[in-house]
């Protein structure tokens, strides 16, 4: 018996470690096939600079969905097909701007423009645009602590990001609300407008929109971010007790809903054709700049995966979609209308990946999941270090594919080193130039290596 056990053993060892063997040989070939052939970086690079910024609604929404469209089907899709959705329509609607005015030192008023952006989905200022005396807030406690002060002013919200997070998306995280909820909150003790530390820790001066959302309770008053160095000087100029005057203009508004597409590619399982393993990003992107990390990057490495297994003859077992998903940034209609449709027609999905955190260096994977379902992926991380995403953790998918796991099904999100990122988030410096080609190829290996092994082994 003990012979028998021993066998036993020695065999499955045996079979695990061919496996392994033939996993990490077929891995190192995609690698070959991205980092000699790949097409992600001048994918990037014909998006970005051939249409540009491309938020929802606009005339580059529809450009960047026939591209998708055509580039797909070049990658060598099976079949590929647009599922619409009614995204929302905001308009910037011209330039933003605010001017500080101010009595110097030796009693001379004085001005200073500062560098903004009005928060997505915001309402502008009107053509007369507005004036009024700025007041300084540290959080929404000391908001409620001034509420009294606070009746036709300007509230500036000064929360800074923690520096001492190592993941700066925790840091984003905390911030974030006041991006959110800033306005209403402000409004509900009579601010006429709110000028808010843009959601980043760059030493630089680019202001970083990104959408907030209005309480229906409360009068829709302006909002815009702006650039740390000009949040820093108007910190100072209050700390001093000097009064500053902002005169604001925005224009912001929305036109009604409008028809949008998720881009979708497909290649057919051989062995279980109905049930499917979606991979993507967002389509879309704020309109001050290219949206080369957000969500550019994502979008190439989608495709680059699709690609690079056509090239290699790889046959799925199950179904693949490749998602290039509309109106994250504003909306989440993408995702919805993606997660509705499915639930809709029965559809059995094993698994969705998604990439929108920067075509910065891989670290790993953040897997929602059951533990179980995280112990069986966490096996797979030597195959996956070599290649720099072997840190695998629990939490943190993905906007778009968040509605699909609210359904049941397991998700992950690629997770590059986070540093960067919110250098370049919702910015206008957000542009190809800042993406690295090497970077941006590895994080295609590694989520074209774990979309095989959830192909080969199921979830």
């Amino acid at each position: 018996m003990r012979r028998v056990i021993l066998l036993t053993l020695v065999l499955s060892v045996s079979l695990i470690t061919t496996a392994q063997n033939e996993d990490s040989i077929f891995i190192k070939r995609l690698a070959d096939e991205v980092l000699t052939n790949g097409k992600a970086y001048s994918n990037l690079h014909d998006l970005t600079k051939n249409i540009g910024g491309r938020l929802a609604g606009s005339p580059q929404m529809v450009k960047a969905e026939q591209w998708g469209q055509k580039v797909l089907q070049a990658s060598g899709a099976d079949n590929v097909w647009l599922q619409q959705c009614m995204v929302p329509h905001w308009v910037r609607g011209g330039k933003d701007e605010t001017i500080a005015s101010f009595m110097s030192p030796s009693a001379k008023k004085t001005t200073k423009p500062l560098y903004v952006l009005a928060l997505g989905n915001s309402m502008g200022t009107g053509s007369k645009g507005l004036s009024a005396p700025v007041i300084e807030v540290s959080s929404f406690e000391d908001l409620d602590a001034k509420k009294d002060l606070v009746n036709g002013k300007i509230v500036f919200y000064n929360y800074k990001f923690n520096p001492t997070f190592v993941s700066t998306f925790n840091s984003y995280g905390d911030a974030v609300r006041y991006r959110g909820g800033g306005p209403s909150q402000a409004a509900k003790y009579g601010a006429v407008a709110i000028i808010l530390r843009s959601m980043t820790h760059s030493p630089d001066n680019f202001p970083h929109t990104g959408a907030t959302r209005y309480d229906s309770a409360y009068k829709k008053i302006p909002a815009v971010a702006v650039g740390l160095q000009d949040a820093d000087w108007l910190d100072e100029m209050l700390s001093k007790k000097t009064t500053v005057t902002l005169s604001m203009k925005t224009n912001g508004h929305f036109l009604p809903d409008t028809i949008g597409h998720n881009v979708i590619g497909e290649l057919k399982g051989s062995e279980f054709p109905d049930q499917y393993i979606t991979v993507g990003g967002h389509l879309d992107s704020w309109d001050p700049a290219e949206g080369a990390h957000d969500d550019g990057a994502g979008i190439v490495q989608t495709i680059e995966i699709l690609r690079a297994l056509k090239a290699l003859h790889y046959t799925p077992k199950h179904t693949i979609r490749f998602v290039l998903f509309a109106n994250e940034e504003n909306g989440l209609r993408g995702g919805t209308k993606y997660a509705e449709e499915a639930n809709a027609k029965n559809e059995k999905h094993i698994f969705a990946l998604e990439s929108d955190a920067g075509g910065f260096t891989p670290r790993g994977f953040g897997l929602d999941m059951s533990d179980e379902l995280i112990s069986k992926v966490s096996k797979w991380s030597p195959l996956l270090t070599p290649y720099g995403a072997g840190l695998l953790v629990k939490g943190g998918d993905g906007s778009d594919i968040g509605p699909l796991n609210k359904l049941g099904v397991p998700t992950a999100g690629l997770n590059p080193d986070s540093q960067r990122y919110f250098v370049y988030h919702h910015a206008p410096n957000d542009v190809f130039e800042a993406v690295n080609k090497r970077e941006l190829e590895l994080g295609a290996i590694n989520m074209a290596a774990l979309i095989y092994l959830v192909d080969k082994y199921g979830l």
